[in-house]
């Protein structure tokens, strides 16, 4: 198994509890090891006890009702099932909505089209979303942190790392990009495509999975006009982006065709509340809406 990714924070609470950080990983199939996945003594998060949580509910025979097929879960979907139900019983999670003009975007990207292709860079808005969101974490800090198994504690990041949500034919990975407030639009966009094409292929590797600042899971190649994306621990923020459509505006005298891209932000509020969320997104959008500005 490949090398176990752990902060050091969370390795030393490992200690503490007696707690074989390897063994760890091993049981529950990943390499990225959190302080949640410490807890219960080294029982995967998320992982149902009979003790504390009743599923005989499930256990139905559904072929009484009609004709049914079985489908086996796969391990990784499996792993990825547990953490999201524990994400979703532990934090208690706010969405917030909101919308980001990309008109300007979007004629930017057709103004340097001919350069990408030089570049044989595919200059998508996601990246321009990347290097919005990654400004913004550096103006909130409280969306740039974690907090503490216990609560007690906010950890500030001094760095922007952003995790990638790709839907893949094995489930769903979460990449990351590091230093993405440190690096120009170009090489977001070029690594944005290498890690969504590796991903694919499960050939992501160990040390560029974890860490993140926040997460963008993006569903705008897709459809949908919101949802409520499941916060990622141990961040405290996941920005939520559906498919960009173009809308009428009123500009004081008549009605305008603008597009505009549907933004779901959803926040631990233990940390966050509902007033910097709408700050948060409001400054988000503002870069969207006015891009050469956060390219500067």
């Amino acid at each position: 198994m490949p090398d176990v990714i752990a902060p050091p924070s969370v390795r030393a609470l490992a200690r503490q509890k007696g707690i074989d950080i390897e063994k760890l990983a091993r049981d529950i199939g990943r390499t990225s090891i959190a302080r949640e996945d410490l807890e219960g003594g080294g029982e995967a998060v998320g992982a149902p006890q009979a003790s504390t949580a009743d599923t005989s509910f499930w256990e139905v025979d559904h072929a009484q009702y009609g004709p049914v097929s079985e489908e086996p879960v796969g391990r990784f979907a499996q792993v990825a099932a547990r953490n999201m139900a524990a994400a979703q019983a532990l934090i208690p999670a706010v969405t917030h909505h909101d919308r980001a003009e990309m008109t300007a975007i979007e004629a930017l990207r057709k103004e340097l089209k001919s350069e990408a292709q030089a570049r044989g860079v595919k200059l998508t808005a996601l990246a321009f979303h990347a290097k919005a969101l990654a400004r913004a974490l550096r103006e909130f800090p409280k969306f740039n942190a974690s907090l503490s198994a216990d609560g007690k504690t906010l950890f500030l990041k001094d760095y922007v790392h952003l995790g990638l949500a790709a839907d893949t034919a094995h489930g769903l990975m979460v990449p990351v990009i590091r230093d993405v407030d440190r690096k120009g639009l170009w090489q977001i966009a070029g690594e944005i495509a290498d890690l969504a094409s590796r991903a694919q292929a499960r050939k992501v590797r160990p040390d560029e999975m974890g860490g993140a600042s926040a997460t963008i899971t993006n569903l705008g190649g897709i459809g949908g006009t919101a949802f409520t994306p499941i916060v990622n621990p141990p961040e405290v923020a996941i920005l939520g982006i559906t498919r960009t459509e173009t809308v009428p505006v009123w500009d004081g005298t008549s009605f305008q065709p603008v597009q505009m891209a549907p933004l779901d932000l959803s926040y631990d509020h233990r940390v966050i509340n509902g007033a910097d969320a709408a700050r948060f997104l409001s400054y988000y959008a503002g870069l969207l809406a006015d891009p050469r500005r956060m390219l500067i």
